[in-house]
């Protein structure tokens, strides 16, 4: 399942991200990820969260390499339950043209591996144009 969490900067999304990352964790029996940007929310989240930071792997430029540091994460931990990914459109330089690509990917990435993902993206949904939103949850 995907999870979406869209509006534009300032409308509490990554406020939310952290509450359902740190209410997830008291439930779940697998691991949790949460990617972020920098280093900022490490002490909003629950210790046993793994935050991974994108300042950290500047590297990563476009969505194709992010699709595949994904999958770097999913191989090195066989027991993810939850991805969290606040702010995709600040990652690696992924763009509202991306979009459409990326959800597609994820949610097969989240149906071969029984994975949920929840992402936040700071735009509306009518800017969005062309992502399939089947098979998608919006949260707010």
């Amino acid at each position: 399942m995907v999870k979406l969490l869209i509006g534009h900067k300032g409308s509490g999304k990554t406020k939310k991200m952290i509450e359902l990352a740190n209410e997830k964790i008291e439930t779940s029996n697998g691991s949790v990820i949460f990617i972020n940007k920098n280093h900022r929310l490490m002490y909003d989240l629950d210790h046993r969260i793994r935050v991974i930071c994108m300042e950290d792997f500047e590297h990563i430029t476009n969505s194709d390499e992010y699709i595949g540091f994904i999958y770097g994460i999913i191989s090195s931990d066989h027991d993810i339950e939850t991805m969290f990914i606040d702010s995709i459109l600040k990652h690696a330089d992924v763009t509202l043209g991306d979009l459409p690509e990326f959800i597609d990917r994820i949610k097969k990435i989240s149906k071969n591996y029984d994975i949920e993902f929840v992402v936040s993206l700071s735009a509306a949904k009518e800017e969005m144009i062309g992502v399939d939103f089947t098979d998608c949850q919006i949260l707010n």
